[in-house]
């Protein structure tokens, strides 16, 4: 080949390059643009998306209910609404009654269905009218065995009644006197009526009340409370015959642990045939190991015996749902009443009593009160502890060591007669009367459980009969027992708990009656002790001060007293060594 010919095909390779590069720029420029275009393109799209998502979000915000959180660093506070506390129908709605004694007493012979004989009995003891509480209780218990009491009203189980009234409203006459009546066409001795109590005193005291009503019956009262032997108790209670074990018994009035003791140990002691369980106290009965006493007792209740022929209506089994089929065969119930001055509302405790279709009788509602122009407003009563409505209340802010001398200038100075004061414990109890003892001046006496039974029923008549002005407890009168003529309570301690204050308070007021409560509260103590009274719906209490110059005359003669104290206890202490 030529050099011209090299020449021109290397021009024509050049060019053939420079066209492949253009081509390759070209696409390089377009793929930048479609990438820039494609970018934008993104861009514009993530725009859009946020714009309708934030329009979303407002429009979600606008629909969205007001929330219940608390955002931080919002300090805007609002109201807390209290929990509303949910109630059994039986408990939210229960049969009011009249907490003002004296303006609502009721002649015995217009509250209907009780017995002529009952009635003269009444009026033998000086029982006119009565109490609001009686004039309730007395007719439903009646009302539920209308029929006898082999057999509830039209054949049905009969419901359980409960009753939450003051101390002193006369709660032990409202089941007395049905049951007596209910017993009186009774043909065969059976235990058919079962009152079960915390204290000895109180069981003997409820006995005493039912030997009145059935005096003159031919109704037996067995009181087992351990104050007798065991076999003397077993003695009053069952009796061996040819034909086997038979009851001297109708009504039983008993403690929780004796009556225990009988239901495993006694041969013969049958419950079987029992109609009607009395629990009073029943929120200590509760609230202490009793729960156990009360479950041996009903399974007592519904234990198979052997029945034969005709017998076999007697026979009855723990009753469960009611049904066509448990319906063919009538079996006789077995009813409970509950009573106390502080019935607990907590349905908890009260599942574990098992009470069939309960009806409650309660002083605790809400009256309303007519303001000058007409207008009704409620007034806020609804408290959950009803105290005796004749009853005042005061507390004495005071120092631990100025204590005796206040209970000194209360008995000496102010004059104050039958007063009944109550310590935290056996100890405290014992040291205070040694105290007022070896001060002089105070008839006074103790009670307490280191005491013998015989040696408290004493003390508590001796009490009653004014012979002794002051009288130093602890909590064991507090329940329940009708120590007549108390004039004054004192709580030397402050009591723990509200139950314990209610209770001890109202030994005093009772039946109608006026009375004052004094509670010397330690500085230290007074904010709890007040906020528990204010927890509990009590405001009606005032402070008394009592200044230290009135305590002055009585400092010496009881620094001698004390002296006399420590000897004592030193002699009693090597004693017992």
């Amino acid at each position: 080949d030529s050099e011209e010919d090299i020449k021109q095909q290397e021009n024509r390779s050049n060019l053939k390059n420079k066209s492949s590069n253009r081509k390759k720029a070209d696409k390089e420029t377009q793929g930048a643009e479609t990438r820039e275009k494609k970018s934008s393109g993104r861009a514009e799209g993530n725009q859009g998306t946020k714009v309708e998502l934030s329009l979303a979000a407002s429009e979600e915000e606008a629909n969205l209910p007001p929330s219940s959180l608390v955002i931080l660093e919002d300090y805007d506070r609002k109201p807390v609404q209290k929990v509303q506390h949910f109630l059994p129908q039986w408990l939210a709605q229960p049969k009011l009654v009249q907490k003002h004694i004296k303006d609502n007493l009721v002649q015995i012979r217009d509250v209907p269905g009780i017995h002529p004989r009952l009635l003269k009995k009444l009026q033998m003891n000086g029982i006119e009218s009565f109490f609001p509480v009686q004039a309730e209780v007395i007719p439903a218990i009646l009302q539920s065995a209308s029929n006898g009491y082999l057999m509830g009203q039209g054949g049905y189980r009969p419901k359980d009644i409960c009753v939450s009234a003051p101390t002193g409203s006369g709660k032990t006459l409202s089941f007395v006197i049905p049951i007596v009546q209910v017993l009186l066409n009774r043909v065969v001795c059976r235990v058919r009526a079962l009152v079960v109590l915390p204290t000895k005193e109180l069981a003997q005291q409820v006995s005493k009340v039912f030997n009145i009503y059935t005096d003159g019956t031919g109704l037996k009262v067995v009181l087992i409370t351990g104050q007798k032997s065991f076999s003397k108790e077993q003695e009053m209670l069952v009796q061996k015959k040819v034909t086997g074990y038979c009851s001297l018994a109708d009504i039983i009035v008993a403690t929780p642990g004796r009556l225990t003791d009988h239901i495993n140990q006694t041969p013969g002691f049958s419950l079987t045939q029992l109609r009607f369980l009395i629990v009073d106290e029943a929120d200590r009965m509760i609230d202490d190991m009793h729960q156990n006493c009360l479950n041996q007792i009903v399974k007592a209740a519904f234990q198979v015996e052997n029945y034969s022929g005709s017998n076999m209506f007697f026979q009855r089994t723990k009753p469960g749902p009611i049904t066509a089929a448990s319906s063919c065969y009538p079996q006789m119930p077995l009813q409970k009443l509950l009573f106390s001055a502080t019935l607990t509302q907590d349905p908890e405790k009260l599942q574990q009593l098992d009470l069939f279709q309960p009806l409650l009788f309660t002083s605790v509602y809400s009256e309303k009160k007519i303001l000058g122009d007409g207008a009704e407003t409620e007034q806020n009563t609804n408290k959950k502890y009803t105290l005796p409505e004749g009853l005042s209340q005061c507390y004495v802010p005071c120092d631990l060591n100025s204590k005796p001398l206040l209970l000194l200038h209360f008995m000496l100075t102010m004059k104050f007669t039958r007063v009944l004061c109550f310590t935290n414990s056996r100890e405290v109890s014992h040291r205070l009367f040694l105290l007022v003892q070896a001060f002089g001046g105070v008839a006074v006496a103790e009670f307490s459980s280191r005491l013998p039974p015989n040696e408290r029923q004493r003390t508590i008549k001796e009490f009653e009969q004014g012979k002794i002005q002051l009288l130093i407890s602890t909590d064991a009168t507090a329940r329940g027992i009708d120590v007549k003529g108390v004039n004054y309570v004192i709580n030397y301690d402050a009591p723990q708990f509200i139950r314990t204050y209610i209770h001890r308070v109202g030994r005093t007021a009772r039946a109608g009656k006026v009375g004052i409560a004094f509670s010397l509260v330690l500085r230290i103590q007074e904010r709890r002790f007040l906020r528990m009274l204010k927890d509990a719906d009590i405001q009606d209490i005032k402070k008394h001060p009592v200044k230290g110059n009135s305590l002055k005359p009585l400092v010496q003669q009881y620094e001698e007293a004390l002296c006399k104290l420590e000897k004592t206890v030193k002699v009693t202490e090597t004693g017992k060594k």
